[in-house]
C-alpha cells in the first residue's frame, strides 16, 4: 500500500480574526483590488449581489479559530464558497470538520473543483447528507446537479460534524462522523463517477456555520503525479513567455487629485494625430451606481501635459462601478476630435483641443423606472450611423437600463426607443442599404427606429455586452449576433433573432471575439463570468462551441484583445497585476507576465500609441499611469493590424471585436 502524504491542513489559527471576504462587490468587475486576492491559503471563490459579498469571516469557536460562513443564501445555482490547494491534485482524502447553524441548508465540502461551477460536493443537506456532481447549469438559475449517493439521518443544529470524501479513480467512497466523544460513524456512500478527475478543495455553506479544520492527505504515487503535471505545465508555460515579447515602460503620468478608475478616453483631442488622454471624474448620487454623471474632465498629452480642464478636481470621485456618459470623437467629420459628455442635466459637444463648448442640450425626461431627477444624468453614449453618412455620425444615449435616444451630429432628436437596454449597444449595417441597424440589449433596431425583433420578454437577465459580427468570416457581412447575456450565459443568434445557441454558462460579461489560434478557422471568443461565479473564462469558437473553460481567478476582467506580437495571434488582457494577471492565451495561460516594478494594476486599456500596429498596454490607478509597449519596439516588416471597436465608443461592458487585417510591408 502506497505511503500517505499530507498534502494540505488548516486550522485557521495562523489568519487574522475579523472579516476574509473583501467586500468589493462590482469594483473587481472591472478593476483589480489586491484585498480580493487569495490570502493565506484560501481564496473567496464566489459571492452574488447580496449580503454573500460579505459572507466569510474569521471567528472563534470555544477558544479556536474557526473560518465562518455568515449569510444564508437562498440562491440555487451559487453557493458562498472559500477554496484552496493544488488544481492538480487527483486521488486525495479530504476531511473536514464543521458545525452548521442550523438543521437545513446546504454545508459541506467540495473536492476535485475544477472551477466554482464544476466540482463535487459532499455535505450535510436537508436529507441528511449527499454526494452531489455539479456540472454548470441546465437552464438559467437550475443547476446540473447530479445526486451520487445520500445518506438519510436527522442533524442536529450547530453540532460538529466530520465529513470525510476519499477519491480512487473513479471511485468516490464518502462518510459522515459524529465529532462528540466517541467518535462514531453515521453513514457511507460509495459511488463511481468520472466526471471529474482533478481539482482543488473548497469550503461551501448556504446557512452559516463554522468550519474548524480541513486537512486533504494522498498516496505519495499521486502526490509525485500532480508535482510532475505542475512541473510540465511550468515548464511549458515559461517556454511560451519566452517567446513573446516583453512589456516595457514607456510613460509615467502622475494624476495625483484628478485620477479615476476605469473611466479614461483616448482620442487625438489637439487633431495633430497624437492621441491625447480624457480623465473624466465621476459624481455618484445614489442609491449605489444608478445615478451618475460626469464630474471635473482633464484632458491631457501623453506627457502629462494638461491641455485643459471642465470644473474643479476632486480625490474623491475617482471610483465607479457604472459607465458614465462621455467620449472623445470627431463627430463632424472634420479632422478635430470633440469631447462630448453629459453633466448638469445637459448633452454637451466641446472642443478636444480647448474644451470651448460648441453645442448643448438638456438631457431627455426621465421616463418609467429612472425617475430620481426630472432628467436623465445618462448612462452611456454610444456612436453610429444610421443616417448613411458613411462615419459615425449619430449619437445614441442610454439611460441605465430602459430607454434611449438617437441625435445627429447637431443634437437634433432623430428618434427614440425604450426596451431592456441592458448596458452596451452595438451596430452595423446589416441589410445592406448604408445605414447601420442598433442591436440594444435584447432587441435590434432598423436605422429609421423601427424595432424589427426583441427577446426582451424571454431573456431573463440584461445583456452586458452585444456585438453583429461574422464568425467564421470575419471580413464578409455580419451574420451572427453574439450576446454576453449576464446571468443567461452566452448566446449566438442568426440575424432574424433566431436562438442559433444558448449556453448557460454562468453571468457571462466582456466578451472578446478574436483570433486566439491561429490554427482555427475564424475567430474565437472569450466570455468571463462575475456575479455568483466569479472568474470562469468560456471559450469559443467560430461555430459558437465551447472549447474550453478555466477558472485562473475569481476575478472580473475587461478581457480587452491585444496585438502583442504582430504576427496575427491576438492574445486578451485579463490585468497588469504581475502575481494573477498578464495576457492570456487561447486556453487561459498567462503568456505575457508584468514585471513587479511597482506599477498601478487596478485598471487597464490596450490601443496601439506607438505607431507600429501593435498595442501598447494603459495601466492606471487614481494616482498614476503607466504605458508598456514591447521591449523590441518598434517592429517593421508585415505586421498584424486588427480593425477594432472605435475608440469612441468606449464602455466598461462592451463587446470587444478584432477583425483582421494587416500592414503591408
Amino acid at each position: 500500500m502506497s505511503r500517505r502524504e499530507i498534502l494540505f491542513s488548516d486550522n485557521f489559527k495562523n489568519i487574522p480574526p475579523g472579516m476574509f471576504s473583501a467586500n468589493v462587490g462590482p469594483h473587481t468587475e472591472y478593476h483589480f483590488r489586491e484585498e480580493a486576492a487569495p490570502k493565506y491559503g484560501w481564496g473567496v471563490a464566489c459571492f452574488f449581489h447580496d449580503g454573500s459579498k460579505q459572507a466569510w469571516k474569521i471567528g472563534e469557536r470555544d477558544e479556536r479559530k474557526v473560518m465562518r460562513q455568515t449569510f444564508n443564501n437562498d440562491q440555487s445555482f451559487t453557493h458562498p464558497m472559500v477554496s484552496a490547494g493544488n488544481q492538480y491534485w487527483t486521488d486525495y482524502t479530504l476531511s473536514v470538520l464543521c458545525a452548521p447553524s442550523d438543521s437545513d441548508g446546504r454545508c459541506g465540502c467540495v473536492f476535485r473543483y475544477t472551477t466554482n461551477r464544476r466540482y463535487y460536493f459532499f455535505g450535510l443537506t436537508e436529507k441528511g447528507a449527499e454526494l452531489i456532481s455539479v456540472n454548470e447549469e441546465l437552464k438559467h438559475h437550475v443547476a446540473h446537479e447530479t445526486i451520487l449517493g445520500r445518506i438519510h439521518f436527522s442533524r442536529k443544529p450547530d453540532t460538529l460534524y466530520k465529513l470525510e470524501a476519499c477519491t480512487d479513480g473513479e471511485e468516490i467512497v464518502c462518510s459522515v462522523w459524529t465529532h462528540e466523544e466517541p467518535q462514531s460513524l453515521i453513514g457511507k456512500i460509495e459511488a463511481r463517477d468520472g466526471t471529474f478527475q482533478r481539482g482543488k478543495i473548497a469550503l461551501l455553506s448556504d446557512i452559516p456555520a463554522d468550519f474548524l479544520s480541513v486537512q486533504v492527505s494522498g498516496p505519495e504515487y499521486a502526490k509525485r503525479f500532480a508535482l510532475s503535471a505542475q512541473r510540465n505545465d511550468e515548464t511549458e508555460l515559461e517556454e511560451l513567455r519566452a517567446g513573446n515579447p516583453q512589456p516595457k515602460v514607456w510613460k509615467k503620468i502622475a494624476t495625483h487629485g484628478f485620477g479615476v478608475g476605469r473611466n479614461l478616453r483616448f482620442g487625438a483631442l489637439t487633431g495633430s494625430g497624437e492621441t491625447g488622454i480624457l480623465i473624466p471624474q465621476v459624481i455618484q448620487h445614489g442609491p449605489r451606481d444608478a445615478y451618475a454623471e460626469v464630474g471635473c474632465i482633464t484632458a491631457i498629452d501623453l506627457s502629462g501635459n494638461i491641455l485643459w480642464r471642465h470644473g474643479e478636481p476632486d480625490s474623491g470621485n475617482w471610483y465607479l462601478t457604472n459607465d458614465v456618459a462621455v467620449q472623445v470623437h470627431d463627430i463632424d467629420g472634420d479632422g478635430a476630435a470633440e469631447v462630448i459628455y453629459c453633466s448638469g442635466f445637459e448633452m454637451k459637444i466641446a472642443e478636444g483641443a480647448t474644451g470651448r463648448i460648441r453645442k448643448s442640450i438638456p438631457t431627455p425626461k426621465s421616463c418609467e423606472h429612472n425617475d430620481q431627477f426630472p432628467q436623465i444624468l445618462g448612462d452611456s453614449i454610444f456612436f453610429c450611423d444610421v443616417r448613411g453618412l458613411g462615419r459615425k455620425g449619430d449619437i445614441l444615449l442610454k439611460d441605465r437600463y430602459w430607454n434611449f435616444w438617437v441625435y445627429d451630429q447637431d443634437l437634433n432628436l432623430l428618434w427614440n426607443g425604450s426596451c431592456k437596454t441592458g448596458h452596451y449597444p452595438y451596430a452595423a449595417d446589416i441589410d445592406g442599404d448604408g445605414k447601420d441597424e442598433i442591436a440594444i440589449g435584447y432587441s435590434l433596431y432598423d436605422d429609421n427606429g423601427d424595432l424589427l425583433w426583441s427577446h426582451d420578454d424571454i431573456l431573463a437577465d440584461h445583456s452586458d455586452g452585444v456585438a453583429i459580427l461574422n464568425l467564421m468570416d470575419p471580413l464578409a457581412k455580419p451574420d451572427t449576433i453574439l450576446y454576453a447575456a449576464s446571468d443567461e450565459g452566452v448566446l449566438f443568434l442568426d440575424l432574424d433573432g433566431t436562438i442559433r445557441k444558448h449556453h448557460f454558462v454562468g453571468h457571462a460579461q466582456n466578451p472578446a471575439v478574436l483570433k486566439l489560434r491561429p490554427e482555427l478557422p475564424g475567430l474565437q471568443t472569450v466570455a468571463i463570468d462575475f456575479w455568483g461565479n466569479q472568474g470562469n473564462l468560456n471559450f469559443f469558437d467560430a461555430e459558437g462551441n465551447i472549447y474550453h473553460t478555466c477558472e485562473p481567478n475569481n476575478f472580473g476582467s475587461m478581457c480587452l484583445p491585444v496585438n502583442w506580437r504582430g504576427d496575427g495571434q491576438e492574445f486578451f488582457l485579463h490585468s497588469t497585476n504581475c502575481k494573477l494577471g498578464g495576457m492570456f492565451d487561447g486556453w487561459g495561460r498567462p503568456v505575457v507576465m508584468f514585471p513587479d516594478d511597482g506599477h498601478p494594476d487596478l485598471c487597464n486599456a490596450v490601443l496601439d500609441l506607438g505607431g507600429d500596429c501593435r498595442d501598447e498596454i494603459v495601466t492606471w490607478n487614481q494616482h498614476e499611469i503607466w504605458i508598456y509597449t514591447q521591449d523590441d519596439n518598434p517592429k517593421s516588416g508585415r505586421l498584424y493590424k486588427p480593425a477594432r471597436n472605435p475608440q469612441c465608443n468606449n464602455s466598461n461592458y462592451q463587446a470587444s471585436v478584432s477583425k483582421p487585417g494587416w500592414l503591408e510591408e
